[in-house]
């Protein structure tokens, strides 16, 4: 079964519950998939996600931005990535990534075709499609993986859930209304309803 175009969420959900019954996917199979096709692997289970709207991509941008211009004016060593970009977040070959947001700070685990091991940060933008994934099973990948700061945007409940998986006692839920900063980079703070 394959899966070819744009669709929406729905369909989407409806396509990965079939997929739910084989899971002995591999990275190769995600690297054969068409160039359209928007996917990622989880322990050898495939997941497809619709395209992105508009309010996603408006907060994505702003993220990125605040946060490339952030390390670009201090000259850190860090890198900021925006989706898609592949994460073998395992090393293995049953688990490629794809998180709207990344930031690596080690240069050694950015190769040519993803990047290889934990990010420093995660922000996910969730959606219908991706807000089971993105609260479950990728911020228990991301925990276990050495990720240290996971944030779950969520646009249709304007809220920002904020996991520093180095002291879970400081995990906080947000609202879009909030000043939220990063707990890798302190002095940096966004309001994300100003950009709504």
């Amino acid at each position: 079964m394959k899966f070819y175009g744009p669709a929406g969420e729905d369909e989407v959900m409806k396509y990965n519950e079939q997929l739910a019954q084989k899971k002995n996917f591999t990275v190769e199979d995600i690297r054969n998939l068409s160039e359209d096709d928007r996917a990622e692997l989880i322990d050898g289970q495939i997941y497809y996600f619709a395209s992105p709207k508009i309010v996603h991509q408006r907060v994505s941008m702003r993220l990125s931005a605040v946060l490339l211009n952030y390390i670009d004016g201090k000259g850190g060593g860090c890198q900021v990535f925006a989706a898609p970009v592949d994460i073998c977040l395992d090393c293995d070959d049953k688990t490629v990534v794809v998180p709207d947001i990344v930031v690596v700070c080690d240069k050694d685990k950015i190769h040519e075709d993803a990047c290889y091991g934990a990010p420093d940060l995660i922000i996910e933008i969730t959606s219908k499609s991706t807000r089971k994934r993105d609260y479950g099973i990728k911020m228990v990948k991301y925990r276990n993986a050495g990720v240290k700061e996971y944030w779950v945007a969520d646009p249709e409940k304007r809220t920002v859930l904020t996991y520093w998986f180095e002291d879970e006692s400081i995990n906080c839920l947000y609202s879009f209304d909030d000043e939220i900063s990063f707990r890798l980079f302190p002095e940096v703070t966004v309001r994300i309803g100003d950009w709504l």
